[in-house]
């Protein structure tokens, strides 16, 4: 079974969809993960991010592995380092956006997306999953929240960091990101058709879960 799990930043894409992964002992796949290594590693390289044969070269040849530890948590590794903190950086969150949206770039990462799921199924999280990556998926769920609690979310997850900011910067900056994501001519950041779409304002985790175990459970009745 496939399912994926797309929305905004600061939705609950990850946790949520960790955690579903855990429930349904099936592969977890942050696509978003894949977009951020590769911003990352250009940040480092001082490649131009407007460079979009440059950066589809990079993603072609970067070798992204994915693994989970004991408490059910990815580690992303790049030929071997470990770079999951580095990866969530605020300026790597600052410029994914732009990475992203390359052409060249999607398409060198989302034949791995589909790869990494083509057997034994998962459960996918990102920005077009159910649009582009897997437009077949069994289930789909697009997650929203407000910007506010999208931003106070992100914050949390900053300060856990060691790094502060404050919820206006946050919300700028989450704002122009979705811009971004949704305006973008190469899979642009969309609810797919055939969605359920779940606001999770004021759901906590478990609610969230709940609700899309049921939905999962409903489709295997049907199935």
């Amino acid at each position: 079974m496939v399912i994926t799990i797309d929305g905004p930043a600061g939705s609950g894409k990850s946790t949520v969809a960790r955690r579903v992964a855990k429930c349904l002992a099936t592969p977890h796949v942050d696509t978003g993960a894949m977009y951020r290594v590769v911003t990352l590693l250009s940040l480092e390289q001082d490649l131009s991010l407007d460079n979009a044969e440059v950066l589809g070269t990079l993603a072609r040849s970067t070798q992204i592995e994915v693994r989970t530890d004991s408490d059910g948590e990815n580690i992303v590794l790049v030929s071997g380092r470990d770079v999951t903190r580095e990866i969530r950086s605020p300026e790597v969150s600052r410029n994914v956006s732009l990475v992203a949206a390359h052409r060249e770039v999607r398409e060198a990462l989302t034949g791995q997306q589909r790869r990494l799921v083509s057997a034994a199924g998962g459960v996918l999280e990102g920005r077009d999953t159910g649009t582009v990556v897997c437009p077949d998926a069994d289930v789909k769920i697009f997650l929203t929240a407000s910007i506010t609690e999208r931003a106070c979310r992100r914050r949390a997850q900053l300060i856990e960091q060691g790094v502060d900011a404050t919820q206006a910067s946050l919300e700028r900056e989450m704002q122009a990101r979705d811009t971004t994501d949704s305006e973008r001519t190469e899979a642009p950041l969309l609810k797919a058709a055939d969605a359920t779409e779940l606001d999770t304002t004021d759901m906590n985790e478990d609610e969230v879960i709940e609700e899309i175990l049921r939905i999962v459970n409903e489709h295997q009745t049907r199935a």
